[in-house]
């Protein structure tokens, strides 16, 4: 229940809160938009993969975070910039903090404290308080319960006018896009958030290299089969990544991937002459954070048989799991899907599973299916996207990236397209492709 401003400065006043003289002037200028809405989220811990700490900021009450079963524990968001904060809503599960801190930071490393209280009873908490930062976190030190800490919901209101970014602020002016002689123009855009200048953002086609500052725009012809590099940097460094395509003589069609392993944040957004505008890759929220925080975002909510790819190529690469050593033959988890493969007539190694190859060559429902544990239900069920990834064992790299990314669209393994859960775009009349290149 929300209190009256009155009382919940009365309350902030009691022992063991801290005391916020200027709460209740300032929850009156808060604005209504949760700021904190489907931005980056990190935790100290998740219970196990079915509770991310992206679950607290996702708008769904029906999603939760849940920490391990021991404190302290905490839940942090990156706003994106500095704001001024005040008020965190909390929405509890029946497994609350009893005790907990609000702090702010602008550096996710030094944190002030701007909210505290010892004798917390859980359910919907209004906390009206003032504080800045870019980062903000619930700090628990107490659990109420013998279980973890556990979030519907964190949402965070700020002052003033300040609203997240737009689209068109990420995608950037259209207007000046040149018109294609071939098929269609595509501009490559810099979204390292200042960690690489324009001449340090490279791409690479069909025998030509250049940095967006000496070229952002290439008119791209006709071909099959086509692969566009991004390299930071220079160009032959291990900061790279690429996108696929097939471009006919009045059509693109073409996709973001995650099949190989992670190695850039990577968008695209084809827009044609009829209108048709799309965007895929990874969401604006993924960009907006560090790649640190995306290395360690990874490990957070994946388990523990996956947090390995964070770190066997760090910090250049996360691979997908066919592509490292740990889920090959011989391998500490070579075993992963083979009893679930087993179990619904597939002999198959773990390697095959994720890289639907061997005995799934040519097998793109059954491969998805066991993926993304729904091949011991009806195959009629093998489409809904509502049950996949339920349960271990899954696929939890395609997951991650299926969580952070534009609709949840993404190429986490080769038949990700079955049942349209891909980030392949197609359309004909095509005008332009735009790609967002990100650290």
């Amino acid at each position: 229940m929300k209190l009256p401003s009155a009382m919940t400065a009365l309350l902030l006043l009691l022992p063991g809160s801290l005391a916020l003289t200027a709460a209740s002037a300032n929850a009156a200028a808060c604005g209504t938009s949760d700021a904190a809405l489907n931005r980056p989220a990190t935790a100290s811990s998740s219970e196990n993969a079915s509770f991310p700490a992206s679950n607290a900021v996702d708008g769904n009450s029906g999603t939760r975070w849940s920490s391990a079963f021991s404190d302290p524990q905490w839940l942090q968001v990156d706003l994106g910039t500095s704001q001024d904060i005040c008020q965190v809503v909390l929405n509890w599960e029946a497994a609350y903090g009893k005790a907990f801190q609000i702090q702010t930071s602008n550096n996710a490393s030094n944190w002030t404290t701007i909210y505290s209280t010892t004798n917390a009873t859980g359910g919907n908490q209004t906390l009206n308080i003032t504080g800045n930062g870019r980062y903000i976190r619930m700090y628990g030190t107490a659990r109420a319960t013998q279980w973890g800490y556990s979030l519907f919901g964190m949402a965070v209101h700020t002052a003033g006018s300040t609203t997240p970014p737009t689209d068109d602020d990420f995608w950037g002016d259209t207007s000046n896009i040149p018109p294609a002689r071939n098929v269609l123009t595509v501009k490559v855009l810099n979204r390292t958030n200042g960690k690489y200048p324009d001449s340090q953002v490279y791409w690479s086609f069909n025998g030509q290299t250049h940095s967006i500052a000496e070229q952002p725009y290439l008119d791209m012809p006709v071909n099959s089969a086509g692969r566009m590099y991004f390299y930071l940097g220079s160009p032959n460094s291990r900061y790279q990544d690429f996108i696929e395509f097939t471009v006919g003589n009045d059509v693109f069609n073409g996709n973001t991937t995650r099949v190989d392993g992670f190695g850039l944040k990577i968008a695209m957004r084809l827009h044609a002459h009829d209108g048709y505008d799309v965007s895929v890759g990874e969401d604006q929220a993924t960009f907006a954070e560090d790649r640190s925080a995306t290395f360690q975002r990874f490990i957070n909510e994946v388990p523990a048989e996956f947090d390995s790819l964070a770190t066997v190529e760090a910090p250049y690469r996360i691979p997908a799991p066919g592509n490292a050593a740990v889920f090959q033959p011989g391998g500490a988890h070579a075993g992963y899907f083979t009893g679930y493969a087993a179990s619904v007539g597939v002999s198959a190694t773990t390697q095959e599973v994720t890289g639907c190859s061997g005995p799934l060559r040519e097998d793109p429902a059954r491969c998805s299916a066991i993926n993304r544990h729904v091949a011991q239900l009806p195959q009629s069920q093998w489409s809904d996207p509502s049950l996949f990834y339920k349960a271990a064992p899954a696929n939890y790299y395609a997951k991650f990236w299926h969580d952070h990314a534009i609709g949840h669209l993404a190429y986490g393994f080769p038949y990700d397209d079955y049942s349209g859960r891909s980030s392949f775009v197609s359309h004909g009349d095509p005008q332009y492709l735009l790609l967002a290149v990100g650290w």
